[in-house]
């Protein structure tokens, strides 16, 4: 390889060395992570006419100390419902923004952060980045409004059940609108 062709061609190697990093999880994850924080906004907020309501709240959830809770429990309050994993960089990449909303308004409104990874994983994963959110694992049939097949996939909904927020893929949660919103 001479000098010249390298010259002529950089951007093409350097294209495929990073395609090459991507592939490896132990650098493709954070490559993955960064690009989504870069590209997270804040959610939208469901138009008054299209929004669904939620009308089954019978729903069990376990958390990772062994504790079961019901979603109907907290019918009639705000909630946040997060469904997230630990191998998922958008959800890794929307954490620390979730983390910031938790801090400012975890005693008024209700936060569900829903997996179904493996406790040992999640658990190292919250000590890694010194999470303190409540994370919870599914223990029956969600409710039929609540259903996604992607992660992460977020729902907030307001005292009523309207689902104000259904967002899938990652986003700025800790943003002015949905802080707004809360408020």
């Amino acid at each position: 390889m001479s000098l010249n062709w390298i010259k002529k061609n950089w951007g093409n190697i350097l294209w495929g060395v990073f395609f090459v990093l991507i592939l490896i999880p132990q650098t493709g994850t954070p490559i993955k992570v960064f690009i989504n924080r870069l590209l997270a906004f804040s959610p939208s907020i469901e138009a008054q006419d299209d929004r669904e309501i939620l009308q089954d709240y019978d729903w069990l959830l376990g958390d990772m100390r062994g504790h079961t809770i019901n979603l109907k429990d907290y019918k009639g309050k705000e909630i946040i419902i997060n469904f997230w994993a630990t191998w998922c960089p958008p959800c890794i990449a929307e954490m620390p923004s979730m983390q910031a909303l938790y801090d400012d308004f975890g005693e008024e409104t209700i936060f569900l952060f829903v997996t179904n990874d493996d406790k040992s994983a999640v658990e190292k994963f919250i000590t890694k980045h010194d999470y303190d959110f409540p994370i919870y694992q599914s223990l029956g049939q969600r409710p039929k409004a609540l259903e996604s097949n992607s992660l992460p996939t977020t729902f907030l909904i307001d005292n009523n059940g309207g689902i104000l927020i259904h967002k899938v893929g990652s986003a700025n949660w800790n943003s002015e609108d949905v802080r707004a919103l809360l408020e």
